[in-house]
């Protein structure tokens, strides 16, 4: 994907997000200049990639995380 579009998707899901705490974990990705580009890279995908799914109600219970947990 070109930088310009990659810009623009951004762009637009952080105008469509509410949730406060979303928009700080993109903000302090985006403020880490001194990470490695790559880890950014990741870092940023890993972010939007939970952001779409949280908008798409792929969301588990707090008693599945601590079932997951105790394996």
């Amino acid at each position: 994907m070109e930088t310009v579009k990659i810009k623009e998707e951004l762009h637009a899901m952080i105008n469509q997000e509410s949730d406060v705490k979303i928009l700080e974990a993109i903000l302090s990705i985006l403020q880490k200049t001194t990470l490695d580009p790559v880890l950014r890279e990741k870092l940023t995908n890993r972010a939007l990639k939970s952001e779409e799914a949280i908008a798409d109600g792929k969301l588990i219970s707090l008693a599945e995380v601590k079932l997951r947990t105790q394996r």
